[in-house]
This record gives C-alpha cells, structure tokens and sequence, in this order.
C-alpha cells in the first residue's frame, strides 16, 4: 500500500508491508517521544496493536519481525488448509 501522505495520530506513515489482508506499518512523528510506533492496520486507516520506541533500529527490529510473524502465520495457515483438501489415497 501507499505510505505517501499517511498519518495515524501524528505519526507520518514511512513504511508498510501487506501480508494478505493485514498490513504493518512503521510510523514516525518529530519531536515528541515515543518517537516511532509498528501497528497492525486493516483497509489503510484502521491502525490496532501499536509498538512504541524512542529508537528507529528498535522499530524496525521490530516492524520487520511483525511482518516475518504474521508471514509465518499465513503460511501455516496456507498449509493447514492445503493438506485438508487433499484426497485420501
């Protein structure tokens, strides 16, 4: 999705990483501590589960762990339903 122009309660939007129909974004505001957050986000503007740091190398630790999580996660469940519909022998 499009970080440009995106804001969620003073935090500037500066990246965002969709796994299927969630999205993580990592936000960043000037001045006022905590200074960068990681959320969940649905449909571009429903922000939920915010991570807050006063240090980008922690937000980004942590922004892309979120991201290998909820990859993991699909791919389990991805699996899980594969394995389901294939016919017994």
């Amino acid at each position: 999705m499009n970080t440009e122009n995106r804001e969620n309660i003073g935090f500037k939007i500066i990246s965002s990483m969709e796994i299927g129909s969630v999205e993580i974004v990592l936000g960043v505001r000037k001045g006022v501590l905590p200074q960068y957050v990681t959320w969940e986000c649905r449909g571009g503007n429903d922000y939920y589960w915010g991570h807050y740091f006063s240090d980008l190398a922690a937000a980004q630790k942590d922004f892309c762990n979120r991201a290998y999580e909820k990859i993991e996660m699909r791919e389990a469940f991805i699996d899980k339903n594969r394995h389901r519909e294939e016919p017994e022998k």
